[in-house]
């Protein structure tokens, strides 16, 4: 071989130990790669390959039943039935169009409506329809599409329809509860969902040999009585929608309550509406519970809860007489009575309710300002605002067991405010304060009952899904709200209103004389949301109680303008709380004296 052809061992070797290196190098970038994916990334990666065969659905809990008392027993007026809710798992929907076909063919409608479902991006779970059959479940299952699930779940019965409607609420589609009891006690209710996990095959079929294969049983929803009386609410409400209609309202709003518990033995609403239709209910202020989300400003029956504080206070006696000059001039403005009242002239405590004298509760509010004095001071100002806040509890909510109960409003105490007297000689006679009819109820309760705020409360019991009975003991909000003997002088105060509307020609009026019925009526002008009041609309309330020997129900009805004859509270609200005290009485509900 010529010389120029030997191989230069040198270069040689280089390029061994430089391939050498290149390999080595790749060796080890591959192994470091190797590492990372199947150590540091290991999880990341078992994710992505699983997600490609991994279903996860969510299992709904069986909704607890609500129960209400039915003569001795307790009786459902809520129940539940098993539909079906379809949905899609788009990544193992190979057909959507075909699919889309076969789907309207069960469940109707247009197949393309069903395509946005069937091939959405970044989800395994998008919902098709809800509410299906067990007919229809049966085919779409029978379909063996490993891209089409569905899911049983409890949708809400009424065997009553729309008994109750307000107090009750409704579950929506995704199984959560709006309104009422339904929003309130939700997390009761509504249980613990389960989960099912299940590996696949490409075809979604489960492998159910994985070990990845998991499911966790859903918990029921505990079930709950409420202390509403079936046959007295039934009652009440044929009552409003009775009334309603003959005093041509907006609204009528009713509770009974038994004062020695704090339990709502009826609530009800006119209009109404079904809840197994809520859906479809064009006017969402049918929703609306007016019993505990609707305050106004409530009229005279305001002065029921200021002789209870004048009482209280030692301002007054229940048998004073005082000159009334049948006006008072406060911070400028005139306060007057209504020319049938007489004029100026002796008045009494008893005559200040019968006749509802807004000068006489002005009177009142004076007393508690200075006994004996007719001016307002920051002494009688500070004492009621404390009667209403502290003792009626009065702007703040009570806690009921519903949804978007408001908390109405109390003026503050202002003493800078110029205007002060005036504001508290109006909330004295139930202008410039706001009321909730459950509010106003609590608060007589509380003084007709010898001084114990109980809670308002629509619920009995709760029983668990292991059927562990847990009873709703009544709650005590505050003690001595006034003194016992407050509410036995009051008693014959406001049984006196009632025999003077039976002298002056309300002969619905008539009860048997082995009951006891006292009451006041109420009727407020309804303010301008731009200030000041309407001249010639009106709200008429009633607040009263029926018994034997004791008051053993209270009675509380709102009556939002109604278009009567005379003046609102007694042709508006007075009317409606004759006929529900006349049917507890006839009805057996009430204990005749002994």
């Amino acid at each position: 071989m010529p010389e120029s052809f030997k191989p230069d061992l040198s270069t040689v070797t280089g390029r061994i130990r430089f391939w050498s290196s290149l390999i080595i190098l790749a060796l080890i970038i591959f192994g470091i790669r190797l590492f990372y994916v199947q150590v540091i990334r290991y999880a990341h990666y078992k994710q992505a390959a699983l997600n490609d065969q991994l279903k996860q659905y969510q299992i709904p809990a069986t909704r607890g039943i609500i129960e209400a008392e039915d003569g001795s027993s307790d009786v459902p007026i809520v129940l539940n039935q098993k539909l079906y809710t379809l949905f899609a798992d788009p990544p193992f929907i190979k057909h959507p169009y075909s699919v889309a076909q076969q789907l309207s063919k069960i469940i109707g409608g247009n197949p393309d409506s069903y395509l946005p479902a069937l091939t959405a991006k970044n989800t395994q779970y998008s919902i098709i329809a809800y509410k299906l059959t067990g007919a229809q479940n049966q085919k779409i299952t029978a379909l063996n599409d490993p891209g089409l699930g569905t899911q049983g779940q409890d949708y809400r019965v009424y065997p009553d329809g729309s008994l109750a409607a307000q107090v009750l609420g409704f579950v929506n589609n995704q199984g959560v509860g709006e309104y009422g009891v339904e929003q309130a006690l939700n997390p009761i209710l509504s249980g613990k969902p389960g989960m099912l996990k299940a590996i696949t095959d490409i075809n979604g079929v489960p492998l159910a040999a994985s070990k990845e294969n998991t499911q966790i049983a859903p918990t029921p929803g505990s079930n709950v009585v409420l202390t509403l009386n079936l046959g007295i609410q039934q009652q009440v409400e044929s009552i409003l929608a009775k009334e309603y209609k003959a005093t041509k309202s907006q609204e009528l709003s009713a509770i009974v309550m038994d004062p020695y518990n704090g339990h709502i033995k009826a609530m009800a609403n006119y209009p109404t509406y079904n809840p197994a239709d809520y859906a479809n209910v064009s006017n969402p202020k049918l929703f609306q519970n007016y019993a505990v989300d609707y305050p106004i400003e409530p009229g005279s029956v305001m002065k029921t809860l200021t002789t209870s504080a004048a009482l209280n206070s030692g301002a007054i006696t229940a048998n004073e007489s005082f000159y009334d000059p049948a006006h008072w001039v406060i911070d400028g403005f005139n306060i007057h009575d209504i020319s049938i009242d007489g004029g100026a002239r002796e008045q009494n405590i008893q005559s200040i309710l019968a006749l509802s004298l807004n000068t006489g509760a002005t009177w009142m509010l004076m007393q508690m300002s200075h006994k004996g004095g007719t001016q307002i001071n920051a002494h009688g100002i500070e004492t009621w605002h404390n009667y209403m806040v502290q003792h009626f509890l009065l702007g703040q909510t009570t806690g009921i067991e519903q949804g978007y109960e408001a908390s109405g409003y109390v003026p503050p105490a202002n003493l800078n405010d110029p205007s002060i007297n005036l504001r508290y000689a109006n909330t004295a006679f139930g202008q410039g304060v706001s009321i909730t009819a459950i509010q106003l109820i609590s608060a007589l309760s509380s003084v007709l009952n010898g001084g114990t705020y109980y809670k308002p409360t629509l619920i009995d019991k709760i029983i668990s899904p292991s059927g562990k009975v847990s009873v709703n003991k009544p709650k005590v909000e505050e003690r001595n709200v006034v003194s016992p003997w407050v509410g036995r002088e009051l008693e014959p105060l406001m049984e006196g209103v009632v025999k003077a509307y039976l002298q002056g020609g309300f002969s619905f009026m008539n009860f048997p004389a082995n009951y006891i019925v006292g009451g006041k009526t109420g009727t407020a002008q309804v303010a301008k949301p731009t200030g000041g009041y309407y001249s010639n609309i009106y709200n008429g309330t009633y607040i009263g109680f029926v018994g034997g020997d004791t008051p053993q129900y209270v009675i509380v009805v709102y009556n939002i303008k109604p278009n009567t004859p005379g003046y609102a509270g007694s042709y508006g609200g007075q009317p409606v709380f004759a006929d529900i005290a006349h049917m507890l009485i006839n009805e057996g509900y009430v204990t005749p004296k002994e």
